[in-house]
């Protein structure tokens, strides 16, 4: 619990730096996908937990993971009513955010010890199918389904629909990157996690 504590002590110190700039159209969108992808790695968990034993651990993965779709449900409703009102802000904003990449609020863990913690817990997470890059991918076609994106004709400018073709063309290239990704991480070596008294995983 040290090292837990250590990790999430230094994550307040730096800060959970998304890259919103202030703005509420790209904080809105981030934390839909966010939340998303947070319910499904919990999901996951609760199972790997339940197929190990730990019901207990199971159980409180479960109702995280409700907790998270709930968070998700709230923030994706907003982002539709955005995209009611103001799609061309809205559709250049969600464009902009993936073309940065989403990346998680851990992004810039440290435990004191491993400079590369976050690298390497994404890639544990990644091999033993937590949260893949085919779930990125899954996230972001479930938000361009939820928010009807390739169906906006009115109220885009130019901009706004070369945003909106750049991002419904993602998908399936993002899907080849996930494959390799999963190869990589399924190739590489196990690590320690100061966490579990320096385990290897």
């Amino acid at each position: 619990m040290r090292q837990i504590e250590k990790t999430i002590q230094y994550l307040i110190g730096f800060g959970m730096d998304a890259g919103l700039e202030g703005s509420p159209y790209l904080g809105f969108i981030y934390t839909s996908y966010q939340e998303k992808a947070t319910a499904i790695s919990h999901i996951n968990a609760a199972k790997q937990a339940k197929k190990f034993g730990d019901t207990n651990l199971a159980k409180i993965c479960g109702i995280i993971s409700s907790d998270e779709k709930r968070h998700e449900e709230a923030y994706t409703k907003i982002t539709k009513k955005l995209f009611d009102v103001d799609p061309d802000t809205t559709m250049l904003s969600f464009a902009y955010m993936m073309r940065k990449n989403i990346t998680m609020p851990g992004s810039l863990m440290f435990d004191g010890e491993d400079k590369k913690l976050f690298h390497h817990f994404s890639s544990m997470a990644q091999r033993m199918g937590m949260y893949t890059a085919i779930d990125y991918v899954g996230v972001l076609e479930f938000l361009i389904t939820r928010w009807n994106v390739d169906k906006v004709t009115a109220g885009l400018s130019a901009e706004g629909r070369k945003a909106q073709d750049y991002v419904c063309k993602l998908p399936p290239k993002l899907r080849k990157l996930a494959e390799r990704a999963q190869a990589t991480a399924n190739a590489s070596p196990p690590v320690p996690f100061s966490w579990i008294f320096n385990r290897l995983v």
